[in-house]
């Protein structure tokens, strides 16, 4: 970046615009606008960044408050393995102006590109930016003109994209029990959504539920799909690196939208059979345990000359062992609470 280009970055660190630049990445030069990215990671000394070329968009994340700095590469493996679309992950050593900026997790940004690269033809797409984005309508929202979307940032689409999510939302909360079948099998992937769900009670994302997902709507189908964003709060520590319960988060998950859908007996089935495939497979250490030391190992040098590194080199080399217990002590807790389903 250009000496201008850097204090107008710099100056301002909760400012969301974009200023110019290039990129040496994959042997190519590009250019490029960034930007800081994130909430309060912002304040941190190692930030993380918005990144866009003339077609793609990537999220450098510093993984600051996690000390494997893997967790959010692992889930979204993990999430591709039992057929949940996730963002595809490289760890990368970034420097800025020539000042090495430390180890970070390049994620690809889940926009327009990332569903036609996937040959999934999409309408709309929306974050979830925050924790109002639970399905649920909050009580007084009526009285206090509270949106409906005030969780949703949309991505793609236009105003009549919004309102179909709005009136979505009102009726999976009013619709009777007998309609309510009917209405989730017609506007909901219930398949992807209840994989997903597998994905994010298995990997233990407490803050998955309300936020922190991409909600897209297909073209052909009409309906809803739902896919992980942010994870780095998992596999046993939350999103502040926090050492958590492995079974903090309960086997029925959380929201508005899974509890409709649970409430039958066919879903709740259907549910059920895929934690028991998983539980079986997929989520197991002989999975789990190789791309755990793939990407530790990978990393581990850089990450020793890391400047902005927030954790002892100790808690780090111990990481692929903390996840370790984590899968262990999570298939057991999952397989006695799968009998309660």
């Amino acid at each position: 970046m250009s000496a201008n280009e850097y204090q107008q970055l710099t100056s301002n660190i909760w400012s969301d615009t974009f200023v110019n630049g290039t990129m040496q990445m994959d042997g190519k030069q590009l250019p490029i606008r960034i930007r800081y990215r994130g909430g309060h990671t912002r304040g941190y000394v190692k930030k993380s960044f918005e990144i866009r070329t003339s077609s793609r968009t990537f999220h450098f994340n510093a993984e600051y408050d996690d000390p494997s700095l893997l967790r959010n590469a692992l889930s979204f493996r993990f999430f591709e393995s039992i057929r949940v679309p996730a963002p595809s992950t490289r760890h990368c050593v970034l420097y800025l102006n020539g000042q090495l900026a430390g180890v970070y997790l390049r994620i690809e940004g889940v926009k327009s590109f990332f569903f036609r690269q996937r040959r999934m033809p999409v309408r709309s797409i929306f974050y979830a930016v925050n924790d109002h984005a639970s399905f649920a309508i909050e009580p007084g929202a009526a009285d206090t003109g509270t949106d409906l979307l005030s969780g949703y940032s949309l991505i793609r689409g236009k105003d009549v994209d919004r309102t179909r999510l709005r009136t979505f939302i009102h009726q999976l909360n009013t619709k009777s029990r007998l309609e309510l079948f009917r209405f989730l099998q017609s506007r909901v992937d219930t398949n992807n959504y209840l994989r997903w769900l597998s994905g994010a009670v298995l990997t233990g994302n407490f803050d998955g539920f309300h936020q922190n997902y991409t909600w897209y709507e297909k073209v052909k189908s009409q309906k809803y799909g739902i896919l992980p964003w942010d994870y780095e709060g998992t596999w046993g520590r939350n999103c502040y690196g926090t050492r958590v319960d492995p079974n903090l988060v309960r086997i029925q998950g959380y929201n508005k939208l899974t509890g409709r859908l649970l409430a039958f007996r066919s879903f709740r089935q259907q549910y059920k059979k895929l934690m028991q495939q998983h539980l079986m497979s997929g989520f197991t250490e002989k999975k789990i345990m190789p791309i755990v030391y793939s990407l530790h190992n990978e990393i581990r040098k850089e990450v020793e000359k890391d400047p902005y590194m927030k954790w002892d080199m100790n808690v780090f080399y111990g990481e692929p062992e903390r996840i370790r217990t984590y899968v262990i002590e999570r298939r057991e807790h999952l397989r006695k609470e799968l009998h309660r389903l």
